[in-house]
């Protein structure tokens, strides 16, 4: 296995005595069951806190490893749910031991981002994001095996609870600190609480099925191969409302390519991801229906890092926790207009 020098801070069950002893062990065991033949020395391609990816050459092309921190150890079981209804858009998972959250996964194609940000074509998304809808409208038959599999449940019924107890973690919040939430900002938030909830009945009340939410969705984790789009890193995902998505996915899209927030562009694919959902409101209706998902869905977006962080070690901690007050921050904008 490659020098892991350049890892840092993004310390995790990787960086214990003997992980990689016991990686290489299991890799060559699997791949042994499935008659494959490794070529070459396995290379590490991704490292953080939360998983690390390994690449695996073999006869048959490259395979890759994943392995992810304990409380995201449920995307093997995840990715494989998923893969029973739609296994066209989800990688081929070879091996799995979900007790270690570990996956072996064939090939799914070059990163998306990497195609984007050379042409600078938003044509794939136009074309990902009804492929990603369809996905979620189907999934919405099947949340309680999701839920099994370890998604987390967001559902709009559960998110003012959890709001207010994110609110009572000081430690989560960084209260006081440089990075952290103000305590003006914090009563802010705590006299928020009855109009968030109100946000989320009204959301609730435009019938629109909760489901899968890819907490994650940018160019990064989804692959292009051969004119089909493999969505991949489902550890973060939910039982919720499907807006969610597009908090991170539009603002991802920006980043990649030197858009605004009011970028025509933007505006044409979100309502492209929207008009695959006209089954269950009119135009005018879904767009009512994310403008609040989008408010609510920074919410969410706090809760998933909340997860994460709390996680780590001490150390990156210290580098990511920022993270949680920031999207609560992002939620206190949206309501101010500041």
């Amino acid at each position: 296995m490659s020098d892991a020098a350049h890892r840092g801070s993004a310390v995790g069950i990787w960086a214990q005595p003997g992980w990689e002893g016991q990686v290489q062990q299991w890799i060559q065991a699997e791949l042994g069951r499935l008659g494959i033949r490794m070529r070459g020395e396995i290379k590490e391609l991704h490292v953080r806190p939360w998983s690390t990816v390994l690449q695996v050459p073999t006869v048959v092309g490259s395979i890759y490893f994943k392995a992810n921190m304990p409380v995201l150890a449920h995307e093997p079981a995840l990715t494989r749910t998923v893969a029973r209804w739609r296994p066209d858009c989800v990688p081929q998972v070879l091996a799995s031991d979900a007790g270690r959250g570990w996956l072996l996964m064939a090939d799914g194609g070059t990163p998306l981002r990497n195609v984007v940000r050379a042409d600078r074509d938003l044509g794939h998304w136009r074309e990902v994001l009804p492929l990603y809808a369809g996905l979620q409208m189907e999934m919405a038959a099947h949340t309680a095996e999701l839920l099994a599999a370890g998604a987390f449940d967001r559902r709009l019924a559960r998110l003012p609870g959890l709001l207010e107890q994110l609110l009572a973690d000081r430690g989560a919040l960084r209260l006081g600190m440089q990075d952290g939430l103000s305590p003006q900002e914090h009563r802010q938030l705590q006299e928020l609480l009855p109009a968030f909830a109100a946000d989320c009945s009204t959301l609730a009340a435009f019938g629109i099925p909760e489901t899968l939410q890819h907490d994650d969705f940018h160019d990064g984790n989804v692959l292009v191969a051969q004119g089909r789009y493999i969505f991949f890193d489902w550890a973060e995902s939910a039982v919720a409302h499907p807006f969610y998505t597009l908090v991170v996915t539009l603002r991802s899209i920006a980043y990649s390519l030197g858009m605004k927030e009011e970028d025509a562009g933007l505006k044409e694919l979100r309502d492209v991801y929207l008009e695959a959902w006209t089954r269950y409101g009119s135009r005018a209706e879904l767009r009512a229906a994310f403008v609040l998902a989008d408010r609510v869905g920074r919410i969410n977006r706090a809760l998933t890092w909340d997860r994460v962080v709390a996680g780590m070690e001490e150390a990156a901690r210290e580098e990511y926790g920022e993270a949680v007050p920031g999207w609560l921050r992002e939620y206190l904008a949206s309501v101010t207009g500041a």
